[in-house]
């Protein structure tokens, strides 16, 4: 399910733009496929992206870019706050916030208890044991409602894999191998749930047909607006975490 535009080509080494008093990343990406100069704020990174026809547009699309500061003041100051991993962050898990809590003396690894992710180990070691615990429990979800979705149509899916995508909250290869975002666990079950249906559908239709939209909706019924509107709405959020 494809809700933002494909990946492009990887970014050049990016500089910066100064807006208001801080100075943000800035990458240009030259895409001959683009029509004129487009100005965006990628929220998942929190940097700005000019993308360009070619690269002799560079210059005026620098200019134009210097026009639009006030713009992109507001719309950076739109973005949701960036939530780091550290004790006391508060992040969600099947759409239900939950406190990280440092428990340097207790050796369990990352457990539930109490509303709590809790963290075992030294301090600097926290943030990557959540984010590996995170991404496992979004292997064994996606994983769970796949092969529910695959059973009820008839359907064998290839590899499953999780990974941190930006431009997809999921995808289907001509292959059968389905690849989803690890940050789908944060999202409420629902929402992971039409994503994996999405993709499951996509192994009996690789396209986007009326019969491949009747697969989904046999699937997940009544969640393809909502889903879509809530990944719209909140999925920067998502993509802020770590």
């Amino acid at each position: 399910m494809r809700l933002w535009p494909a990946r492009a080509a990887p970014d050049p080494k990016p500089d910066a733009v100064v807006v208001g008093d801080r100075a943000v990343p800035l990458v240009v990406r030259v895409n001959p496929r683009a029509r004129r100069v487009a100005l965006k704020v990628d929220a998942a990174a929190g940097r700005v992206v000019l993308v360009i026809p070619h690269k002799r547009d560079e210059k005026a699309a620098r200019r134009f870019l210097h026009s639009r500061t006030d713009w992109l003041h507001a719309a950076l100051e739109r973005l949701p706050p960036a939530i780091a991993l550290t004790d006391g962050a508060s992040v969600p898990l099947g759409g239900v916030p939950h406190t990280v809590r440092h428990c340097p003396d207790a050796r369990r690894g990352v457990w539930l208890e109490d509303g709590e992710i809790r963290v075992s180990g030294q301090a600097e070691h926290l943030p990557r044991r959540l984010r590996d615990w995170l991404k496992g429990q979004a292997r064994a979800a996606i994983t769970a409602r796949v092969a529910v979705h695959a059973e009820a149509l008839g359907v064998t899916p290839g590899r499953i894999t999780v990974k941190d995508t930006r431009s997809r909250w999921g995808s289907c290869a001509a292959s059968g191998a389905l690849s989803f975002s690890w940050r789908l666990v944060m999202a409420p079950d629902w929402v992971l749930d039409y994503v994996t249906a999405h993709e499951v559908a996509h192994l009996r239709e690789l396209n986007h047909s009326p019969a491949f939209w009747r697969h989904v909706e046999t699937l997940a019924p009544g969640l393809r607006g909502p889903a879509r509107d809530w990944l719209r709405d909140h999925g920067a959020a998502l993509h802020r975490v770590g």
